[in-house]
């Protein structure tokens, strides 16, 4: 059955003790959920339940994820990216979890496996399928209740899983808490600012979801009428304004941290602006966080930002005062680059309230001719550039460096300079000019950037990569307009001069295709705000200066310990030249622990073209194990030889050790090739050395690879990352659950990679929870419980033993005869194989001779007897100690 209609409501009294709707009763498709353990070996056990549930005319598919037994906990919904699924979002759930929360994460309709139709988030849709994961919620024991019906839940996402936190706030009285990040307050702002039609990400936000038709009838006419016409016309602006969460501004009134990205052409920070105004004046308590990265790429800050919306569902769901939810105001700032890596250095700056966009105004001359002419040429191309999804937000992040992306083209944009700043300037929001826009015909679409020019204007760096469109009716020609220009976090050193551009295309946007003649004039100076309550956190005082007499002390002392332990590094061992692992002692006790081991007295040996499943319960030491093998974590005692050489962190025989672990991080707008091409570069070796070609062959991607990973399915995802483990061929490549989120064709299909990566010589281990695709894809086992070894060998020898017989048979065995055999004296059961040649027996008494006789008897076409046992049926008798 579906959640009655009746159920939805718009808008509820927030009076908590009188709501008393009816709980929604959800019903599991294919009769059951799944449940699954998932934990690494030093965290509390989290468990996921995956199920399928029926609502409002579709079947969602949801995780659920919970730690540490029934008391009553807060829950958290988090909702994922536009073209992703709940997959992308396991991690932060299972964070969430083992910090004391019950967590429920969904695929969005028609992404992953939840069906229907794409609708941007409509309230009758999306919106109201998240109050039915919330009436769900509210039938679980383990969560807190705020009232009848009422759970104590909290919403986060990112971008579209952004907006729908937010909306699921204005329509459902009963979210208490929100974190949306990196999304937009209203998309149609977004997608079509001031007018003008944001083509290229929009062509990009269609594609990724699967193509127009995979969108509601609405949404696909509204886009190919305005991708056509090349301007959006009030029909569009009204849809998408009524699917944002602006439509019921009015109504999300509850604690909301909002994550913004500073490198995002798509949701940019203005979006966060207007929801933090809109959100503060309901009274509520709002924060605001700036972070270095966006859809445009760059950095995400992800464990950052994760934490602080931990501590902010703290504060707000778990009613812990003492919690710290940062700042009211945060802002990543970029400058310098570090020696060590040569990443860029970054630095937080906040303040004790949010500034806005326009707050400390500083106005800036700017020089030359006041009044400049330029064209917009016919079909609007060749187009200025300035953001490229994908790549432009890696490089905003070095804009302090000199380093940046733009183009506009001579004769087709007007440009104002500012003298040489006498002292440095740090821009915090968004800069404004007065100019008067003419036309020779029709509406003037023009393109803002600021640029920072250097000392000998050899260098111009626009920051962020932004640009703000706007369009000049005729009836606002002719006359002073104010201009809005991008929000950026920029400081301009001493010497340097800002430069106003205005351009009459940009490849992102639509631009008039007919050809015309524009006019500005300058009606002012650039007024650039500068937000003077925001503090950089002082960068910390370099160790020399205070530390250099200890550290050389401690630098001594460090060499008298070690000088002995170095000499006695254990030299190679020849004999096992050709082995590509082999462990003995293996030893490693939790951490602050004395007496408690994740790891304990493990021994085995991996050979040549071995397909080796690592298996054991939660806590069994595989992932400290495969941490000890990579040389990330170093053992208490006992050894790891891999090729002979005993394995240290930073061995050089690691470059022979490729793996597959926590996933892999792609660039989503650039090709499965690229995303490679780029790894291998960033690993210093030369090219000839990747082997790419093998490795793509081997990983079966096929076309694929020309394509923008963000259009992957979540199985071409886990394959491009195995690909990656792969580039160089690595005679030993470790493979951590690689078919998380795969479904069963996928899961054939990574099977199929792990099998012809061992068939050229090659070893690969793998760690995984499905049984049967081990049993189906490892050639031998090594089973832990409670870090020691419990068996290790051949896959056959293993399951071949027990009380299960396989009798093969030359015909098909009816139902009838194998009621018969099950009644025989000694058997426990008889049930006939898949194909129906067969029977499975479970003796209790009966003996092989006997069992045979028998069947003889009963004139059963016997073609063969052995032993048959499930690899499940041998594991948990394994680690049951044979009780199973």
């Amino acid at each position: 059955m579906e959640i009655p209609t009746s159920r939805w409501r718009p808008h509820l009294p927030r009076t908590r003790g009188r709501w008393a709707a009816l709980v929604a009763v959800l019903v599991l498709l294919a009769g059951a959920g799944t449940w699954t353990a998932v934990a690494d070996d030093s965290a509390p056990t989290v468990h996921r339940e995956d199920r399928m549930m029926r609502m409002n005319g579709v079947s969602v598919d949801t995780s659920y994820f919970t730690a540490g037994g029934s008391r009553p906990r807060p829950a958290v919904l988090i909702g994922h990216g536009f073209g992703g699924s709940k997959n992308d979002v396991r991690a932060q759930a299972e964070k969430l979890a083992a910090d004391g929360y019950a967590v429920l994460t969904w695929s969005a309709r028609g992404f992953g496996r939840t069906t229907g139709e794409i609708t941007l988030n409509s309230p009758d849709a999306e919106v109201k399928d998240v109050s039915g994961l919330i009436d769900w919620l509210a039938t679980r024991p383990e969560v807190q209740l705020d009232a009848e019906g009422d759970p104590r839940v909290g919403v986060t996402g990112a971008s579209y899983g952004g907006a729908v936190s937010l909306l699921a706030a204005g329509y459902d009285r009963r979210v208490d808490a929100v974190a949306p990040m990196i999304t937009y307050w209203n998309l149609a702002d977004a997608l079509f600012p001031d007018g003008v039609f944001k083509k290229l990400w929009a062509g990009i936000f269609v594609t990724t979801g699967g193509g127009c038709q995979k969108f509601e009838k609405r949404l696909c006419e509204m886009y190919e009428r305005v991708a056509v016409n090349g301007k959006p016309d009030a029909a569009a602006r009204t849809l998408l304004t009524e699917r944002s969460p602006v439509a019921v501004a009015d109504r999300i009134d509850v604690p909301a941290l909002i994550v913004q990205g500073q490198s995002d052409s798509l949701f940019p920070l203005d979006q966060a602006d207007a929801m933090a105004k809109a959100i503060r004046g309901n009274g509520a308590p709002v924060a605001v966080d700036w972070i270095a990265g966006g859809h445009d790429g760059g950095d995400a800050e992800g464990d950052r930002v994760q934490h602080r919306i931990g501590r902010w569902f703290d504060r707000y769901l778990k009613d812990d005062k003492g919690a710290d939810t940062g700042p009211a105001f945060r802002v990543t700032r970029t400058g310098g680059v570090d020696s060590t890596d040569g990443a860029a250095l970054k630095r937080g700056a906040d303040g004790t309230t949010y500034p806005g966009l326009t707050s400390g105004g500083k106005e800036i001359a700017l020089e030359g001719r006041r009044t400049q002419t330029f064209r917009n040429p016919a079909g609007a191309n060749p187009p200025s550039v300035s953001a490229l999804p994908g790549i432009g937000g890696g490089l905003s992040q070095l804009s302090s460096l000199g380093v940046g992306l733009s183009l506009d083209f001579p004769g087709q944009f007007a440009r104002f300079d500012s003298a040489p700043l006498g002292k440095a300037v740090r821009v915090t929001g968004s800069p404004t000019v007065r100019v008067t826009v003419k036309a020779d015909q029709g509406d003037a679409v023009l393109f803002g950037k600021v640029y920072d020019v250097s000392p000998d204007g050899k260098q111009q760096v626009l920051p962020s990569q932004l640009v703000t469109p706007h369009r000049i009716t005729p009836g606002q020609q002719g006359r002073p307009v104010e201009l809005t220009l991008p929000a950026v976090d920029h400081e301009l050193d001493a010497g340097h001069r800002l430069r106003l551009v205005l351009s009459a295309t940009d490849l992102g946007y639509a631009s008039p295709a007919e050809p015309a003649t524009y006019t500005v004039t300058l009606d002012g100076p650039l007024t650039v705000p500068t937000a003077p309550a925001v503090k950089t956190a002082a960068a910390s005082v370099p160790w020399w200066t205070w530390g250099l007499p200890a550290a050389g002390l401690l630098v001594a002392a460090v060499l008298l310990l070690t000088t002995r332990r170095r000499s006695t590094v254990p030299a190679p061992d020849p004999d096992l030249a050709e082995v590509p692992l082999r462990i003995t002692g293996l030893s490693k006790k939790y951490s602050g622990s004395t007496d408690r081991y994740a790891v304990r007295d493990l021994g085995f040996q991996v050979e040549k073209g071995q397909v080796l499943g690592l298996l054991g319960p939660n806590g069994a030491g595989k992932t400290t194990t495969l941490r000890m093998l990579m040389g990330l974590i170093t053992p208490d005692a006992g050894e790891i030889r891999v090729f002979g050489h005993a394995i240290r962190p930073g061995a050089p025989v690691l470059s022979r050790v490729g793996s597959f672990v926590e996933g892999a991080g792609f660039l989503p707008h650039l090709s499965g090739r690229a995303n490679l091409e780029l790894y291998w570069q960033a690993t210093g070796r030369p090219a000839e050395d990747a082997r790419l070609d093998e490795a793509l062959e081997i990983a079966g991607l096929g076309d694929a690879l020309a394509r923008a990973v963000r259009t992957y399915s979540q199985g071409m995802r886990q394959r491009l990352a195995i690909a990656q483990a792969m580039l160089g061929m690595p005679d030993l490549l470790i493979l951590d659950e690689p078919t998380n989120g795969l479904d069963p064709p996928q899961i054939r299909e990574m099977r199929d990679v792990m099998i012809r990566y061992a068939a050229g010589g090659r070893t690969v281990i793998v760690s995984s929870h499905l049984l049967s695709e081990v049993e189906q894809s490892c050639t031998h086992l090594v089973v832990m419980d409670r870090g020691r070894l419990v068996q290790a060998g051949p896959v056959a020898e293993i399951t071949g033993s027990g009380d299960m017989i396989l009798v093969t048979t030359a015909g098909e065995v009816s139902e009838p005869l194998a009621e018969k055999v099950a009644v025989l004296p000694g058997v426990g059961s008889a049930v006939r194989t898949d194909d129906r040649r067969g029977l499975l027996v479970r003796l209790e008494g009966a003996t092989v001779p006997g069992l045979v006789a028998e069947l003889v008897r009963l004139d059963v076409p016997v073609t063969g007897v052995g032993p048959h046992r499930r690899l499940e049926d041998a594991f948990l008798t394994l680690i049951s100690g044979g009780s199973a």
